[in-house]
Formats: C-alpha cells, structure tokens, sequence
C-alpha cells in the first residue's frame, strides 16, 4: 500500500500525518462493527465500536493483535481462554490463533494494534458517518 492510499485509510482526506478521531469515517470491519483505522508501514491502530451484545465471530488471521478496553464491557475468548472486561482490560493474540469477542449490554469501545498492517481490510466499506462513542462527549 502507498502512502497516499494510507492517508485514505484513514478518512481525513488530507495529507497530514496528524489527525482526530471524529475526523476518521468508519470501517464496517463485521455486520454491526465499526472500527477507525490509522496505518502506517508495519501497525494498523483501530478504535473499534461494538454494538451492545454485539459479536465477533470466532476468526483467525496473520496478525498479531494486542488491546485495551476503553469503555463498556466485553468478554472475549482467546484459544481455550475466556475473560470478561472492562475498561482497563488488556489482551494479547498471536498471529493464527482463534478468538472471538461478546460485547456486553452496554456495548465496548476498545483499541487495537495489528501488525503487519491488516491489508485483508482494504476492501471493507465504510459505514455511515456518525461521531464516535469515545471519547465521551465527541
């Protein structure tokens, strides 16, 4: 991927290399899933919005894959491991293992980091605009 179809990524239309989150037109990255994505050469960070009750289906990909819950609660199930979270939770997946993730009743706002940079995104649509859930009062 170049760097101006980086930057697109993104959503902000411009070339800068700084940017705010309500500028970043979401991915639907699953059915009722959105995710803010910003990329650079190795990283892909996404603030990724789950829907109360909403699920990630189990999966698998190339990537590693570390996170932080930052709103909501989720419980998520990494392998043969499952946890519940809040703000605060950490979690950690190497690269081909499974896992799959239940938003709670009030949804969850988390954060990722993949790398490499997830290219199997590149042809997601984007969802409709609309402010993002966090930070509060965005």
């Amino acid at each position: 991927m170049n760097e101006s179809s980086r930057r697109a990524r993104t959503g902000t239309g411009t070339e800068s290399a700084l940017s705010d989150l309500d500028s970043i037109r979401p991915l639907r990255i699953w059915q009722d899933v959105v995710a803010r994505v910003i990329e650079s050469e190795l990283i892909t960070l996404a603030v990724v919005e789950i829907p109360p009750g909403g699920l990630v289906p189990a999966h698998r990909h190339p990537n590693e894959q570390v996170g932080l819950c930052l709103a909501g609660s989720l419980r998520f199930t990494i392998g043969p491991e499952t946890r519940e979270f809040g703000p605060g939770g950490m979690w950690r997946i190497h690269a081909d293992v499974p896992h799959e993730v239940h938003a709670g009743a009030d949804g969850a706002v988390v954060v990722e980091a993949f790398s490499p940079v997830r290219s199997d995104w590149e042809g997601l649509d984007r969802a409709p605009e609309a402010p993002p859930r966090w930070p509060a009062g965005s």
